[in-house]
C-alpha cells in the first residue's frame, strides 16, 4: 500500500491541470466532481497509507519512494522522491482530509461564481503543492512545493481581481512572503555548499556530524531557514500580509489558515529540527518570536470589526504558539497543535462563511447579532470551534494541545507567562466575537440557510474540534520515533492557570466587550492597525521605492539601450548612403576591400 504514496500529490496535480486547460468548457457539476473527487482520492490514499504504515512500520520507521532523478549535474542529483515518516504522515493526513472538507463546502459556497472552474483549479494546485512540500525528501523539492503554495495564495487571495483592493492584497502576500523565501533560498545554497547535499535526512546527519553545537554555520543556516518560515507562517516581522489575505473567498481563507501555507513554516522548522538543536541561539529566537507574535496578534484580534480579520489574527496568534513550542524543543507538541488547530480553524472559517453568505456578504460584526436562533448551524459550529480555539479545559481538542505547549514552557517563567496571557486574550476575542455575532439584537436579516454541502464539513469539523485531542496518549509514542522520547512536562499547574485564564476571558468578554460600537481610543486604533507595521514598512521600504521611481521616471537604464538604438540608426543611415545603384562603384568597393584584406594578411 505504501507504493501508492505518489498518488497523493498526483491526483490533485492532474485535476488542476485538466481544470486549467479545459475547465471553462466543462459543466459546473463536472468541475465540482473533478475538483472534489481528486482531493477525496488523496485523502483516501493517505488513510490507506497511514493504516499500512502504522500496522506494519517500514524499516527505520520511514519509507522513501524515489520516482525519478530530477536534475543530474556534477555531484548534485536531487530526485522527484517522496519521504514518509511520522511527521510527514500526520501532515499529509490533516492536509488532505481538511482540504477535502473545504472543497466539498466550496461546491455550494462558490456555486454562483463565474470563475468556478478557475477556483477549483487553483485550490487543487494549492493542495498538490502543499502535499509535495510535506512529502518531498529533499529541500529542493520541498522548495518547489513552497513556491507553489506561494503562487496559489497569490492567485486565490486576488481571485476576485476586478476589485483593485483584492489585487493589492494578493500582491502584498506575494511580495512579503518573497522576502522570507529569498532568505530560505540563500539558506539552501549555504547548506548545499557546506554539506554537499539537499537530501533532508543526509543533510541532518551531516550537520550533526560536522557542525558542533553553537557553530556559526549552523546558526547562519538555521536563521536563514527561519526567515523563510516567518514569512510563510506570518510571524513577526513578516506577519502583515495575512490579515489582508481575507480578500479571497472564504474557502480560500480556510485552506490557507487551516491546512496549507501558514503551517508550512512550522513544518520546515520541525523537519530540520536538528539544525535548530545545534543552533540553540536561533532556537531560542524561534520561541521568542512565537511568544511575541501570539501576544501582538491577540491584542489586534480584540479590536477588529471584520469577522474574518478576527480569525486571521487568531491564526497568527495560534501559529505563534506552534513557534513557541518549536523554540522550546517541544516538537511533538507543536505538530499536535497544528493538527487540532487545523480542525477548529477550518471550522471557524467555514462557519463564518455561512454567516457572511446569509447576511448579504456582510463582514462587520457590529452589523450582525441575534443569529443563534436564525443560523443554528453556524452558532453551534462557532461555539465548538471557539471553545477549541480558546481552550475550554478538559473538553476541546485545543485545550489538550495548548496545555501541552504551556507546560513545556514552564522552565521559562517569561515564556510561560506569555503563553498564559495568550489564553486570556484568545478567550477575550473569541467570546467577544461569539457574543456580538450570535447574541443581542439582530441587525441584518438572514437571507439564506446553508445547504447539505456546507453543513456536512461543518459538523464533521465540529466533532473533531471537540474529540481531536483525545488521541494525544497514542500520538506521543508515535512521534517519539522521529523526535525522540522526551520527559512529559508537569501539566497540572499549567492546566489550572490556563483554565483560570479561559474563564476570566469569557466573563470579561460578556461584561465588557459586548458593546454596540467598536472601541475608538488611540490604543484600540493602534492595535486595529496591526501595531503600525504597515505604516512603518510603508515609510521604510515603500515610499523610498516610490520616490526613486518618480525621480527615475525617464528610466536611466532604458536610456542606455535607447543610445544603442540611436547608434544603430546612425550607422544604418551612413551605410544607406553607399547604396547608390551604380554597379561600377560596387565592384570597385569589393575589389578595394579584397586588396586591403589580402594586404593585412600578408603584412600582419
Amino acid at each position: 500500500m505504501l507504493d501508492l504514496l505518489w498518488l497523493i500529490p498526483a491526483a490533485p496535480f492532474a485535476s488542476a491541470a485538466v481544470l486549467l486547460l479545459v475547465g471553462r468548457r466543462m459543466p459546473r457539476k463536472v468541475v465540482a466532481t473533478l475538483g472534489v473527487v481528486s482531493i477525496a482520492v488523496s485523502a483516501i490514499v493517505s488513510g490507506l497509507v497511514a493504516i499500512a504504515f502504522i500496522g506494519s512500520p517500514p524499516p527505520g520507521n520511514a519509507y522513501d519512494q524515489h520516482l525519478w532523478t530530477w536534475i543530474a549535474v556534477g555531484g548534485f542529483h536531487p530526485g522527484i522522491a517522496l519521504y514518509l515518516d511520522p511527521l510527514s504522515l500526520i501532515m499529509t493526513l490533516v492536509v488532505t482530509f481538511v482540504s477535502f472538507l473545504i472543497h466539498l463546502y466550496s461546491t455550494e459556497f462558490m456555486a454562483g461564481d463565474e470563475g468556478y472552474a478557475r477556483f477549483f483549479a487553483y485550490m487543487n494546485l494549492f493542495v498538490a503543492s502543499m502535499v509535495m512540500l510535506v512529502l518531498g525528501d529533499n529541500l529542493l523539492l520541498l522548495y518547489l512545493g513552497w513556491e507553489g503554495v506561494g503562487l496559489c495564495s497569490y492567485l486565490l487571495i486576488g481571485f476576485w481581481y476586478r476589485d483593485p483592493a483584492n489585487g493589492r492584497a494578493g500582491q502584498k502576500a506575494f511580495i512579503v512572503t518573497r522576502v522570507g523565501d529569498t532568505s530560505m533560498a540563500i539558506g539552501l545554497f549555504l547548506l548545499f555548499h557546506m554539506l554537499g547535499t539537499l537530501n533532508i535526512q543526509e543533510l541532518m546527519a551531516r550537520a550533526r556530524a560536522d557542525w558542533p553545537v553553537g557553530s556559526g554555520l549552523a546558526i547562519a543556516a538555521a536563521a536563514l531557514l527561519l526567515g523563510g518560515a516567518v514569512g510563510k507562517s506570518a510571524q513577526l516581522p513578516l506577519q502583515t500580509w495575512l490579515p489582508d489575505a481575507m480578500a479571497g473567498p472564504t474557502p480560500t481563507s480556510a485552506l490557507i489558515h487551516a491546512a496549507t501555507m501558514v503551517t508550512a513554516g512550522v513544518y520546515l522548522i520541525a523537519r530540520t529540527h536538528v539544525l535548530y538543536e545545534i543552533a540553540p541561539a536561533v532556537q531560542l529566537a524561534v520561541a521568542i518570536i512565537g511568544a511575541a507574535t501570539l501576544l501582538l496578534a491577540g491584542f489586534s484580534a480584540l479590536v477588529q470589526t471584520d469577522i474574518k480579520r478576527v480569525l486571521a489574527y487568531s491564526t497568527i496568534s495560534q501559529i505563534g504558539y506552534m513557534f513557541l513550542a518549536l523554540g522550546l524543543g517541544a516538537w511533538s507538541a507543536a505538530i499536535f497543535h497544528f493538527m487540532t488547530h487545523a480542525f477548529f480553524k477550518a471550522l471557524l472559517f467555514l462557519a463564518a462563511g455561512i454567516v457572511i453568505e446569509a447576511l448579504h456578504q456582510e463582514h462587520n460584526i457590529f452589523h450582525m447579532g441575534g443569529l443563534r436562533r436564525e443560523l443554528p448551524v453556524a452558532f453551534w459550529a462557532f461555539l465548538a470551534g471557539g471553545c477549541a480555539l480558546a481552550g475550554l479545559p478538559l473538553v476541546t481538542a485545543g485545550s489538550y494541545s495548548k496545555d501541552w505547549i504551556i507546560a513545556s514552557a514552564s522552565p521559562s517563567p517569561a515564556l510561560w507567562a506569555a503563553a498564559i496571557a495568550g489564553v486570556l486574550l484568545t478567550s477575550l476575542y473569541t467570546f467577544r466575537l461569539i457574543f456580538l455575532v450570535f447574541f443581542g439584537t439582530a441587525r441584518t436579516p438572514v437571507s439564506k440557510q446553508p445547504g447539505v454541502a456546507e453543513q456536512i464539513p461543518v459538523w464533521v469539523l465540529a466533532v473533531l474540534s471537540i474529540v481531536g485531542g483525545s488521541e494525544r496518549p497514542a500520538y506521543r509514542p508515535f512521534m517519539a520515533h522521529l523526535f525522540g522520547a522526551t520527559p512529559k512536562p508537569p501539566e497540572a499547574l499549567s492546566t489550572i492557570a490556563a483554565a483560570a485564564a479561559f474563564f476570566t476571558g469569557l466573563v470579561c468578554a460578556w461584561y465588557f466587550l459586548r458593546g454596540d460600537a467598536p472601541a475608538t481610543n488611540p490604543l484600540a486604533r493602534f492595535w486595529y492597525a496591526g501595531w503600525g507595521f504597515d505604516w512603518l514598512y510603508g515609510r521604510i521600504f515603500v515610499r523610498p521605492v516610490e520616490w526613486a521611481a518618480r525621480v527615475n521616471h525617464n528610466d536611466v537604464i532604458d536610456s542606455m539601450y535607447d543610445g544603442l538604438a540611436t547608434l544603430a540608426r546612425f550607422v544604418w543611415r551612413g551605410l544607406a548612403l553607399t547604396e547608390n545603384g551604380k554597379l561600377r562603384w560596387y565592384a570597385a568597393a569589393i575589389a578595394g576591400g579584397t586588396l586591403i584584406f589580402v594586404a593585412l594578411v600578408i603584412f600582419l
